[in-house]
């Protein structure tokens, strides 16, 4: 990660042969990045995780989302259904499809899971 920190535009393995490695500094040249398939997985895997754990800085106004929204996207985030929820929580489905709607509408989330990345993004703990 250093190197790719300092600017390394490729990365061939020690038994790369003659030609790759002229191929690799040709399309280094050209602007091009050069990765093995194995590294480029692990890294597109490490920057996965990374995004994952890092908050993201919110530009608009914290959300201010009620206890029982704030319990229901807890429940949410651990992947429950419209049904368990509605049971863990005693409400009707009906109940907890209206709070998530509105949960979604107010912090601009087009899915369940972009509420939650946006909800814990706000500093909710909602943990999953």
């Amino acid at each position: 990660m250093a190197a790719v920190r300092s600017g390394v535009m490729g990365y061939l393995l020690k038994d790369a042969s003659a030609s790759e490695l002229v191929a690799a500094v040709r399309a280094v040249y050209r602007g091009e990045a050069v990765c093995p398939p194995q590294l480029c997985s692990t890294l597109f895997r490490f920057v996965a995780h990374m995004i994952e754990e890092m908050p993201v800085k919110r530009s608009g106004p914290r959300p201010d989302l009620t206890i029982r929204q704030q319990q229901l996207m807890v429940l949410v985030a651990k992947g429950l259904t419209n049904k368990e929820i509605a049971s863990h929580l005693n409400l009707s489905e009906f109940t907890v499809r209206n709070h998530i709607h509105n949960i979604l509408k107010q912090v601009d989330a087009s899915s369940r899971s972009e509420a939650v990345q946006t909800i814990r993004a706000y500093g909710y703990s909602i943990s999953s």
